[in-house]
């Protein structure tokens, strides 16, 4: 049986904090208007936790607060998802491997009316990701359709926020797996490489690890923060910098780094191998598990 745990963080009263109640995963919480389902008018989070250690969190709820204030959303009171995830975290303890999932959406759409917030926290066990994190994904180049400066140009494009429109990102994966390969590469329409559907790139140039800047209009990873923190144990420097795809073909390794997959090696990119560093990949991993904050 699937362990799944739920809370609904619940907004409170004009001057009040929201709170939080226990809910069941296994039946029907959320309204059919409310703007989450019908428009993906929302932002999310999702946090790896072990042995009741929520990992990241301070970082996961400082991207929320960022991602709000992006989509013009009321401030989430940190405190109480802070407590959420810890909650969940606490009641997952016995897994080596879990994630906790936070949202907040608009809510339900009634016209004339001022909406409150729909927000609940989801916590279960994590899927096996042993064979990504050792032989590696196979990855496909695709252009996003977007040049780098979009945020700068286009702001309401929302790139960069962490939001419930996730269509063309599950797009870009069906795609990929269409041409034979797991997953994606988003290069911007004037050729800099951004980050995957739901990670951050990294590559290794020598004792150089690289990743392209926020400012590309990427997702600030909150994964890759915590390797480039930890790189000088591996002895390697770090830089954030725009990269292209030939510098990606060049590396001597590379990766997508997530919070619940952790660090999948790439083996190919548009089916041409790229060698795997396979004892990199592995202290990565073990850092990134063995993390208790």
């Amino acid at each position: 049986m699937t362990v799944q745990h739920l809370l609904l963080v619940v907004p409170g009263a004009p001057g009040a904090a929201a709170h939080l109640v226990e809910a069941d995963a296994q039946h029907p919480q959320l309204s059919v208007l409310d703007v989450a389902a019908t428009r993906g008018d929302g932002i999310f989070e999702t946090l790896s936790t072990g042995r009741g250690h929520a990992q990241a969190l301070q970082a996961h709820l400082d991207r929320f607060a960022r991602s709000a204030r992006m989509l013009d959303l009321p401030a989430p009171d940190l405190a109480v998802w802070g407590d959420a995830v810890l909650a969940l975290a606490q009641r997952l303890d016995d897994h080596d491997e879990a994630w906790v999932k936070i949202v907040l959406s608009r809510g339900i759409e009634t016209p004339g009316v001022a909406a409150l917030p729909t927000g609940w926290a989801y916590g279960t066990v994590s899927p096996d990701f042993r064979r990504e994190r050792t032989e590696g994904v196979d990855v496909v180049l695709l252009d996003r359709g977007l040049r780098s400066d979009v945020s700068a140009t286009s702001p309401w494009l929302l790139a960069g926020a962490k939001t419930l429109s996730y269509a063309v990102n599950r797009a870009a994966v069906r795609e990929a797996q269409r041409r034979g390969a797991d997953d994606v590469v988003f290069v911007s329409s004037d050729g800099l490489l951004l980050e995957g559907p739901t990670s951050s790139l990294v590559i290794r140039r020598g004792d150089e690890l690289a990743t392209p800047p926020d400012a590309l209009g990427i997702l600030p990873g909150t994964t890759q923060v915590d390797l480039f923190a930890a790189a000088d144990q591996w002895g390697l420097r770090t830089v954030v910098e725009p990269l292209t795809p030939d510098d990606l073909r060049a590396a001597d390794a590379a990766w997508l780094v997530s919070s619940v997959r952790h660090a999948a090696p790439l083996r190919t990119v548009d089916g041409a191998p790229l060698p795997v560093d396979a004892p990199l990949s592995a202290a990565m991993n073990g850092f990134l598990r063995a993390r208790t904050a």
